[in-house]
């Protein structure tokens, strides 16, 4: 069996094969944070697709916490019932689903709601200056990560992701770039960790035991004074207590030209993976069977995560499969349309 294709357990968390899709937002939620038919039949095409880990989309903790006014959210429990038909359904074809929980911080668009950050902070001339978080407002949005845990297991959710990459509100608090606070929240690295510690303890609260958390971080920021690999690796370890997989993507604080070829993150999973003992998720345009297999096979990292390939080839896991000639993944009702 090709290692792609062999399963993964962390806790109670058993994957078919090593493919993970990637959270993308589908900005196609109503202004009530709830799915459509849209994300049922998006999500539910790649399970059958053969991906072992769907991660839903950055789904808001709060109503301010969305990044436009058409996310996913898990701030209230009337959310829970109808992304309940959705995860069922993919558990149904043998898939499993984990949700992402995050907040966008300054980089919120919703008209009208309150924007929100470590320090005042504007990320760009299009998005107004955000309010500079008090302490009880900080602790708030911590039991907001608690509860909207909670709803995901009520919802079915197999695992919880803790969004702290690409300039959302945990990467501003980890970059000394977005967070000038002089409190016990801002300044050494320690202090800037603090917030993503406490949402990860606040999370572990309020899931099982068995249940596994990922964390994706953004690697570098790609600008001088911000995050780098070095920082990445030293925030892994003050948190690695409460992360069970660390998935490792780059960047989304400012916007840096940034050079993109084939597997240009990878480096950063197999960094993490090596230098903190935590299994990792490789993520950035692997798009070719051939590039998933090597990093699974020489251990540079225990996932890959693939996001717009996914977008193009829903059933990229059959494609990848025939092309290793390994064992045939195709749903039995497919059984027809199968490689000869």
């Amino acid at each position: 069996m090709r290692k792609l294709f062999t399963p993964f357990k962390l806790k109670d968390l058993e994957v078919n094969n090593r493919i993970m899709m990637s959270p993308m937002c589908m900005y196609s939620a109503g202004d009530d944070g709830k799915p459509t038919d849209w994300h049922f039949v998006h999500y539910g095409t790649r399970a059958v697709g053969g991906v072992g880990l769907i991660m839903q989309e950055a789904t808001a903790v709060e109503r301010r916490g969305r990044i436009t006014g058409n996310d996913l959210g898990l701030w209230d429990d009337s959310q829970i019932e109808p992304l309940k038909k959705m995860v069922d359904f993919v558990h149904s074809v043998g898939g499993k689903i984990g949700v992402q929980l995050a907040h966008a911080g300054r980089k919120c668009e919703v008209k009208n709601e309150k924007v929100v950050a470590p320090s005042s902070i504007k990320w760009s001339d299009e998005y107004p200056i955000p309010s500079e978080l008090t302490k009880n407002e900080i602790k708030d949005i911590i039991r907001a990560f608690g509860t909207a845990a909670a709803r995901a297991v009520k919802v079915g959710y197999d695992t919880t992701e803790v969004h702290a990459a690409h300039g959302y509100l945990i990467h501003e608090f980890l970059s000394p770039l977005s967070n000038k606070r002089s409190d016990e929240y801002g300044g050494k690295i320690e202090n800037r960790v603090r917030f993503l510690r406490q949402v990860l303890i606040e999370v572990k609260k309020n899931i099982p035991d068995d249940m596994p958390i990922f964390m994706r971080v953004s690697a570098t920021d790609f600008v001088d004074g911000g995050i780098d690999i070095n920082e990445t690796i030293k925030i892994v370890k003050l948190v690695k207590d409460f992360v069970d997989v660390v998935d490792c993507s780059s960047g989304g604080l400012l916007s840096p030209r940034i050079d993109l070829y084939p597997g240009y993150q990878i480096i950063y999973a197999e960094t993490v993976k090596r230098q903190t003992g935590v299994p990792t998720v490789a993520v950035g345009l692997i798009t070719s069977p051939e590039m998933a297999e090597e990093i699974i096979g020489n251990e540079r990292a225990d996932m890959v995560a693939l996001g717009r390939v996914l977008l193009r080839q829903p059933y990229w896991p059959v494609y990848a499969a025939h092309e290793l000639k390994d064992e045939d993944i195709i749903a039995r009702q497919y059984f027809r349309g199968r490689y000869t």
